[in-house]
């Protein structure tokens, strides 16, 4: 089988990681006899120094254009002061709305052999960690309108926050759907009590439980959802939220894990054309010294594998090589402690590559 994949290095360590997760694609096209061909897309910091735009129309047309899109990570401190519809994440929302990705699926799973790494006490830890916060992606208030005027002779920030009604239901459907293939438990979380926004959230949940009756449906404002990540994430299946709320709540999920840097991610839509990548930024402090960890670009190779390709076997391939490596004693920088073999980012890649099998 043949595939076309879009890779966007981007900045930072972004171009070490995806190095690394195309070696693993290229074993698995290797052992299973498939072929990947890869087209290189600018995205972010480096678009914007190449062709003063975050994301050129070229750039998001050859996105659109393929059968997925492998991410590394945009941004850094060298962009800070560039106006803020130049920004570098900027060429990210654009890319999500573009490819018409609507559905941010993140899981917050522990590797055992890093349970030591979580911050959590052991007894929770040991009740279990894995859940997936399914996060609308390209409505909310990150897509309304922003500006920044005099009123009253007081500079006044505005930002709107806006979801219509097939927003939400199509967001909502991706959650109870994700839930039917795991425990059959969806916690819908919004602010409610506060919210016209989410007034409407919760209404239409409840309206789409009556088409999954197999599916416990349960309510819980945004504040109480991240306590309650923290402090018993082993009630959590899955979880369906706005885009704000989801982004936040999902980094909290990836820490509690042991760490950001094994966590990837998947963004669909109406299409398998899906976009992935790892949840964390472009760390540029340790960019070019080989030392960032490339798992979370694995495994969201891997997650495109079995999402948008229909490969599952070959997915399965990568999460083995992953934990055999781990098993073996071997961490980057992140996730190094006492007894364990500390390797590079490169390093890291052949050690899960010569697992594939």
């Amino acid at each position: 089988m043949t595939k076309n994949i879009a890779v966007i290095r981007g900045d930072g360590i972004g171009p070490e990681i995806v190095e690394q997760a195309i070696k693993v694609l290229d074993k698995v096209a290797e052992v299973y006899g498939h072929r990947f061909c890869y087209t290189d897309v600018d995205m972010g910091g480096c678009a914007i120094d190449k062709w003063g735009d975050p994301l050129p129309e070229e750039m998001l047309k050859k996105c659109v254009e393929s059968d997925s899109v492998l991410l590394g990570a945009v941004g850094g401190d060298k962009w800070n002061d560039v106006p803020g519809h130049m920004r570098p994440e900027k060429g990210l929302l654009r890319l999500r709305a573009g490819m018409g990705v609507y559905s941010n699926n993140r899981p917050a799973k522990i590797w055992p052999q890093l349970a030591e790494a979580s911050p959590l006490k052991k007894s929770i830890v040991d009740a279990g960690i894995d859940f997936i916060i399914v996060r609308e992606l390209i409505g909310g208030i990150y897509f309304g309108e922003h500006k920044t005027e005099e009123i009253d002779g007081t500079p006044t920030a505005i930002d709107i926050l806006s979801y219509d009604e097939k927003e939400i239901e199509r967001i909502g459907r991706i959650g109870f759907e994700t839930a039917r293939k795991r425990n059959k438990k969806l916690c819908s979380v919004e602010k409610s009590n506060v919210l016209d926004s989410s007034r409407l959230w919760k209404k239409v949940m409840h309206r789409l439980a009556e088409e999954y009756p197999d599916v416990e449906l349960s309510d819980m404002l945004v504040d109480n959802c991240s306590m309650q990540i923290v402090k018993n994430p082993a009630q959590f299946d899955v979880v369906v939220t706005e885009n704000m709320f989801g982004d936040i709540l999902s980094d909290e999920a990836s820490m509690i894990t042991g760490s950001i840097g094994m966590i990837p991610s998947s963004s669909l839509g109406a299409t398998s054309c899906g976009l992935y990548e790892p949840i964390h930024g472009s760390a540029p402090d340790i960019a070019g010294k080989d030392i960032a960890n490339p798992i979370g670009t694995i495994l969201s190779a891997a997650m495109m594998l079995r999402y948008s390709f229909d490969m599952p076997k070959e997915a399965d391939a990568i999460e083995a090589a992953v934990s055999a490596y781990l098993d073996e004693g071997y961490r980057t920088a992140d996730i190094m402690s006492e007894g364990m073999r500390q390797v590079g980012c490169k390093q890291c890649g052949e050690l899960i590559i010569s697992r594939i099998c």
